[in-house]
């Protein structure tokens, strides 16, 4: 059900946009999360969106997570990347806010993200 794209290699500091494309009453009833995965890490949160926008600390004023209704995206605008931010991204959503991915219910196949130094 979950459909997420724009994953690249850059350089650090530079920016990438993901899209996330859902079901319409997917993004307007609960909530749609980004995690992402690092090799031999465990799968964490990054942002979400529902009733407001939440972020992990490392990401937090470098990362935005807005929602396009008319083409039902959740969009991750990541600027001043870095190379602890190179993973596998993943948009998930759920019924409620949650740091957890055990909390989700659906989930995109990931993109990948890679930030070389």
């Amino acid at each position: 059900q979950l459909q997420a794209s724009g994953g690249g290699l850059v350089q650090t500091g530079d920016s990438l946009r993901l899209s996330c494309r859902a079901p319409s009453n997917t993004i307007t009833r609960g909530t749609t999360a980004w995690f992402r995965q690092a090799p031999g890490k465990e799968r964490e949160f990054v942002a979400a969106t529902g009733r407001g926008s939440y972020y992990a600390e490392s990401v937090k004023d470098r990362f935005t997570i807005s929602t396009d209704n008319a083409k039902n995206t959740v969009d991750l605008q990541m600027n001043s990347l870095k190379p602890e931010d190179t993973a596998v991204y993943y948009c998930a959503a759920g019924e409620g806010l949650s740091w957890s991915p055990w909390e989700y219910d659906y989930w995109g196949q990931g993109t990948q993200v890679t930030v070389s130094s």
